[in-house]
């Protein structure tokens, strides 16, 4: 069991994303953490720099559509979390944290979308 409020990390990193605030979203990863998205292809990015690189433009993106939680929960291993975007389109995302409670690992692809969306990643 860890020392850190794993949840209460992901709901920060929720809080980042709704306000657009990259620099605080980068602070909640390790310096050697990594992305890797499957939501258009499988991507992969590993250290600050390219998570800038990342986030950046999603931030942008999330803060003019709108980002929602949808789901979060406790995993053995760390925090699943379903998200959406602009009310519609639907991301899963989990969650990975060093021993120093920072994000060492997301791993995000498409979650199952509503049907009466009819919205696919």
């Amino acid at each position: 069991m860890s020392d850190f409020d794993q949840m209460g990390i992901v709901v920060d990193w929720v809080d980042a994303c709704r306000k657009g605030d990259l620099a605080t979203l980068l602070d909640l990863y390790a310096d050697d953490a990594q992305v890797e998205c499957m939501c258009n292809g499988t991507q992969r990015y590993r250290g600050r720099g390219e998570l800038e690189t990342y986030w950046g433009p999603r931030l942008s993106a999330f803060s003019s559509a709108g980002f929602g939680l949808e789901e979060i929960h406790p995993v053995p291993d760390g925090v699943d979390l379903e998200y959406s975007v602009a009310g519609a389109l639907r991301i899963h995302a989990s969650f990975r944290f060093s021993a120093e409670g920072k994000i060492y690992s997301t791993l995000c692809a498409p979650a199952r979308q509503n049907a009466h969306h009819g919205c696919a990643c």
